[in-house]
């Protein structure tokens, strides 16, 4: 039987950065990119919101949980730049990176904890959008390695560099 230690770093496959996008200002509208420079302790070049926490350089939001969110508010999938986050990633289970090192095309980031939703959820997504938000409002996380990250980059636990026969079995 395999022990809780080897459980926590073993993924089914790597995930994909499906949507990335920048506020460039408080309250400004989210400016959709095919690709964004990664600064190292500070986030994304061009974001507002670059440098203020290094736990909060990057957000980032599981992509499967728009159609959940469409569902709870009894509408389509959500737009993902209404719900204000950096980067959607299909593929992996963000909450499964907490407290894990990984690696977005050359960037390395860290989950540094859940994402909660803000007040902007009503306005965004109308009545209870806060509380359609709760559990799927995504994850934080700082940049220990600065880079570039693309569309359809890979999200890769670094510990899957080292053996990914072993982390990503066949």
């Amino acid at each position: 039987m395999d022990s809780l230690s080897d459980l926590l770093v073993r993924f089914p496959h790597s995930g994909e950065v499906a949507w990335i996008g920048r506020r460039p200002a408080r309250r400004a509208e989210m400016i959709h990119c095919t690709e964004v420079t990664v600064l190292a302790g500070r986030g994304l070049e061009g974001d507002h919101y670059a440098g203020r926490s290094g736990s909060r350089g990057v957000t980032l939001l599981q992509a499967e949980h728009l159609a959940v969110l469409g569902a709870l508010l009894r509408r389509n999938p959500i737009d993902p730049a209404l719900l204000r986050r950096n980067l959607v990633i299909f593929g992996v289970n963000l909450l499964a990176l907490k407290g894990q090192r990984f690696r977005i095309g050359t960037a390395v980031l860290e989950g540094t904890g859940p994402c909660p939703p803000c007040s902007r959820m009503e306005d965004a997504l109308g009545p209870g959008g806060y509380n359609a938000m709760r559990g799927h409002a995504g994850l934080n996380a700082r940049v220990i390695t600065g880079g570039i990250i693309r569309l359809g980059d890979a999200v890769v636990p670094c510990l899957a560099e080292i053996d990914r026969k072993e982390i990503f079995p066949r």
